[in-house]
């Protein structure tokens, strides 16, 4: 009886591991193997079998094919995704490749990452401060860079990174300033980022030190110099006194005012009922002439209209000082 079991059990494991045997893939000395890395990093923007993968065989040709094999796009430069066996054996058979003739050696899923370099932040505020300095038409001993914002650190994929800040149209440098980066890697543009900055520029400039009148002549007493920001003040102020003195307020200026060129004008040199002498030169000759100022005043500089006392006709001139009209000749 003991004997008929043991035969009987010898019976059934033969015929299980016959069966077993039949199921299982008959692998030929020619097979291929494919064993995947468990983590893998990618510098191209396409993931290739032959990149997360060994590959080995007999026929260099068919391995060479088959590590040539694209599996889809790389990741964004710093992140990654996971690519199972079955995900490679789909794209196997798209490349006319029989998944049965290969022999997997595989984790669960290969993790796959896209090598990359990373700009901080600070080496980015560098390079827009290096480049604020280098473009600033001002005097750089007046100038204060008191803050540049980058949001982020910047990653990109790994190559010969280089970047280029475009420079202000109109270029004042002067407030907060928006200043665009491109950034390529191998040649080829990849991102493009805004940097931030607020500048101080500090100058003097010409302050009324008393109220001045309307039509009121302007003297040293009235003004003074003092050093200001002019990212935060109007961008034509007067910085040279000599601009204002002798010149007259066209409006009631208070104390503390930043002078610019509209608070200011020439005061007249001629009004209405003035005589003054009439002037025409050309080649070598010169004729003069009485005439009446025949509008309400007129400054240097100014076309006004006259009388000529000799003719009575009226001609136009400008105003060379309190005495003189000059007339085309």
């Amino acid at each position: 009886m003991n004997a008929f079991r043991v035969s009987c059990l010898s019976f059934i494991f033969l015929a299980t591991f016959v069966i077993t045997g039949a199921l299982s893939p008959a692998w030929s000395s020619d097979a291929v193997v494919i064993k995947g890395f468990k983590r893998a990093e990618v510098a191209d923007a396409t993931i290739y079998l032959g990149k997360i993968c060994t590959v080995t065989g007999k026929d260099a040709a068919e391995i060479r094919q088959i590590r040539g094999i694209a599996l889809g796009r790389a990741p964004l430069p710093g992140n990654s995704r996971g690519i199972d066996t079955d995900y490679i054996k789909l794209r196997l058979k798209q490349a006319k490749v029989d998944p049965d003739r290969v022999r997997f050696q595989m984790p669960d899923t290969i993790e796959v990452s896209r090598a990359s370099v990373t700009i901080s932040r600070e080496e980015i505020k560098r390079a827009v401060d290096n480049f604020i300095r280098a473009n600033i038409s001002w005097d750089k001993a007046r100038v204060k860079i008191r803050k540049i914002e980058v949001k982020t650190d910047v990653v990109l994929p790994k190559g010969n990174v280089s970047y280029r800040i475009e420079p202000l149209r109109n270029a004042q440098y002067k407030g907060n300033i928006a200043l665009p980066i491109h950034f390529t890697v191998n040649g080829l543009f990849q991102k493009r980022i805004l940097a931030t900055a607020e500048i101080s520029l500090l100058t003097d400039v010409v302050v009324v030190k008393k109220t001045l009148r309307r039509h009121g002549r302007i003297n040293e007493d009235d003004i003074e110099l003092k050093e200001k920001d002019l990212s935060k003040t109007h961008s034509n102020v007067i910085t040279d006194p000599e601009e204002v003195l002798g010149k007259r307020a066209k409006r009631t200026i208070a104390v503390g005012t930043i002078l610019r060129p509209d608070h200011i004008e020439y005061p007249p040199l001629v009004k209405r009922g003035d005589v003054v002498l009439v002037v025409a030169e050309s080649a070598g000759l010169r004729v003069t002439a009485l005439g009446v100022v025949d509008q309400r005043e007129g400054r240097r500089g100014e076309r006004i209209k006259v009388e000529n006392l000799d003719s009575k006709k009226n001609i136009y001139g400008r105003v060379l000082d309190s005495k003189t009209v000059e007339v085309d000749f």
